[in-house]
């Protein structure tokens, strides 16, 4: 049957029975507002104390009793929260890994793809609207009936049929379908924003650790060599010493076990510092081969962090912005999966021209239309609906679930490193009189054994205790730098700015 015939038989036109299709076209339009499903709602997500507590501060009259309903912004802006070490090495390491890391890239690669992804969904908001072009030859049966050929009973017929109609189809999303795939889509086009967020601070977190890493291996590296330095002369005066016969070989020996233990650190002091260069050059984007950081001390002081930061500031964190998003998302599949309980109504159009010689295809005669609605219900599917809009429910739940999680996470993030940071500057406090006290011990017993009074032995124990000490304290400079990145990482990045508005 040829297309015209098609439409003819599809369509009546007449006005009446247009009046009519239009008055229910506009039923349904106007039935389309409503959606099914759930609408969103934010969960509550934890007991939110009134400000962060660190190691000591006691809190326990600030908490607040119930779920907090959280208002994740992990879109604020964080800045460059590096800067405020005030290393300009950092900083440039900092923008080679904004510029050149390979996560980086990839995640703003998977971002561009949920941004694509929710332009295709959205798209399904319009109409479809397309032309084609066909030829066929053909021949029709002579046995079939003449009101479907027009040919009389017993004759057949062979002819061309050339055709170019422009389709025309549009869904009335009159149960939210559309709406809810819409509404989905975007949020997880929102939560992979906040993903590309996250992986750029744990990369910005991650060289600045990495870097402080680094100086405290070379403040410990160039501790050795002067301690080296100081046992070299130790030994060449206790070997004259030996010499002139003051002291016996045991002294001679303990000093240059004393040296040797020193010097045999050095090549695992270089071999960790090396390990982080080369960690720094991937982040960096860079080739570990050709890349070097040239060796300098740590030159820094920790910045204090105040620890009575509002807590509010937790709601800044990608990855709990992130995890809102999901929940949102989850939410709006629920609205698709009920959707699919109900019919689908589209309105289909067809106009074109069709015509049995390519001569006279685009003549008026030749143009043919069509325009009608068609709906489809489901009546069997073995129970995958509702199956489907159980694990739709279950997946939202699990969205919950991770999202209080991801809070409680980052409060435990944020709260073991208020306590680093309060018990590492404690230490330190300590390390550095127990310092001062074996530098005294030193002093004693070197004058004693110049005074022939005790044997090296004691003095090779005193420079090491004095030794360690020192290490130790190197260390912990390092650590309290370390945890002052992972305590800024932990509020979702730096804070002034927002502290400011």
């Amino acid at each position: 049957m040829s297309l015209v015939k098609k439409s003819r038989k599809f369509l009546s036109v007449r006005l009446g029975y247009n009046s009519r299709l239009g008055f229910s076209l506009a039923a349904l339009a106007f039935v389309g507002g409503c959606a099914v499903g759930p609408d969103y709602k934010r969960p509550e997500a934890t007991t939110i104390p009134a400000s962060y507590t660190g190691a000591t501060a006691s809190y326990a009259g600030a908490i607040t009793n119930g779920w907090k309903v959280a208002e994740p912004q992990g879109q604020l802006p964080k800045g460059d929260w590096w800067e405020i070490f005030g290393d300009a090495e950092l900083n440039e390491l900092e923008n080679q890994a904004a510029a050149a890391n390979q996560q980086l890239k990839a995640a703003v690669a998977r971002f561009t793809e949920a941004r694509a992804v929710m332009d295709a969904t959205r798209s399904r908001l319009f109409p479809d609207l397309s032309i084609s072009a066909s030829y066929t030859r053909q021949r029709s049966s002579a046995n079939a009936p003449s009101r479907t050929t027009g040919n009389a009973f017993g004759s057949s017929s062979t002819f061309n049929d050339f055709s170019v109609p422009l389709s025309l189809g549009y869904e009335l999303d009159l149960w939210g379908r559309v709406r809810r795939s819409v509404e989905s889509a975007r949020a997880q086009e929102q939560a992979s924003a906040d993903d590309l967020q996250a992986v750029k601070l744990a990369i910005q977190a991650e060289v600045a650790v990495d870097f402080f890493r680094l100086r405290a291996l070379d403040s410990e590296s160039a501790l050795l060599r002067s301690n080296i330095q100081v046992f070299s002369k130790s030994l060449e005066l206790t070997r004259n010493r030996r010499a002139g016969g003051v002291v016996s070989d045991l002294d001679v020996a303990q000093a240059e076990t004393l040296l040797k233990t020193t010097q045999a650190q050095l090549p695992a002091v270089a071999l960790q510092r090396s390990q982080f260069e080369h960690t720094i050059a991937v982040l960096a984007g860079q080739n570990a081969s050709t890349f070097h950081i040239p060796e300098r001390t740590l030159a820094s002081g920790s910045p204090v962090i105040p620890p009575d930061l509002p807590s509010e500031l937790l709601e800044r964190r990608p990855d709990i912005s992130a995890a809102e998003r999901r929940m949102a998302a989850a939410n709006a599949n629920i609205g698709v999966a009920k959707a699919a309980f109900f019919p689908t109504v589209r309105l289909n159009g067809l106009a074109g021209f069709e015509s049995f010689d390519a001569g006279t295809l685009f003549n008026w005669s030749s143009r043919l239309w069509a325009v009608g609605p068609s709906i489809t219900l489901p009546l069997f599917e073995c129970g995958r609906l509702r199956a489907n809009l159980r694990f739709t429910q279950a997946a939202y739940e699990e969205m919950i679930a991770n999202y209080r999680q991801t809070v409680l996470t980052a409060f435990a993030d944020v709260e073991d490193n208020l306590a680093a940071q309060t018990l590492l500057a404690s230490q330190y406090q300590t390390e550095s009189e127990a310092l001062a006290a074996a530098r005294k011990q030193l002093e004693v017993a070197n004058n004693r054994y110049r005074d022939g009074l005790i044997t090296y032995l004691e003095v090779a124990t005193a420079e090491n205790t004095v030794l360690n000490i020192e290490s130790t304290t190197v260390q912990l400079r390092g650590q309290q730098l370390m945890a002052a990145v992972t305590l800024v990482k932990a509020l979702g990045g730096g804070w002034q700015e927002t502290m400011n508005q």
